[in-house]
């Protein structure tokens, strides 16, 4: 009933964008066949983060550019953090894929997102997320043979997929669906 409540939320504010492109687990959706706590994924200063230790938690994946129409997302990206850490991890994975809007370094991408938004919550290597180079993560993320019902892949900067307490993929968010949104906020 909550994920009907926030697609026609969805659609009323973001019109039929929203609706071919916001995308919440079927009630019939396949199992997985990979586990999102397999993954182990390097942070900007090169630390490696088992997935497995977001067991329990909901967690938002986000694929980042600090030269995007989007990129003050990162504000409510932090808000969110700040809010829902308790129950929520927001996890930020930097890419050049789409208009080279993340030209920087490793090191330049922490610089900015400490600076302009005090950025708190992980930040992950640069990586794709899409094309032929697609890192692992979101081929699992995009591919539902292995998530069990998603195909959608980032279009953009700053699209976000919701994964739940148990590891299981339950959203896709387009890059125009805010943060602090109630397609968001209403299922934590």
């Amino acid at each position: 009933m909550i994920k009907k409540l926030i697609y026609y939320i969805a659609l009323l504010v973001y019109g039929s964008e929203a609706k071919a492109q916001l995308k919440m687990k079927p009630t019939d959706a396949a199992a997985p066949s990979q586990s999102f706590y397999d993954f182990k994924v390097r942070t900007l200063d090169g630390k490696e983060v088992d997935f497995a230790s977001f067991k329990g938690k909901k967690v938002l994946l986000v694929n980042t550019a600090s030269e995007c129409g989007y990129t003050p997302q990162y504000e409510g990206l932090q808000e969110l953090h700040e809010k829902y850490g308790d129950k929520l991890v927001v996890l930020g994975f930097p890419a050049n894929n789409f208009g080279a809007q993340e030209p920087g370094t490793n090191s330049e991408i922490g610089a900015f997102c400490q600076k302009n938004y005090g950025v708190t919550f992980t930040i992950f290597d640069k990586i794709d997320v899409t094309g032929k180079s697609q890192h692992p993560l979101y081929q699992w993320l995009s591919d539902k043979t292995k998530n069990g019902w998603n195909s959608q892949a980032p279009k953009w900067n700053f699209c976000k997929y919701l994964v739940d307490e148990q590891g299981v993929l339950l959203g896709f968010y387009p890059s125009a669906i805010k943060p602090l949104g109630p397609e968001i906020t209403g299922v934590l």
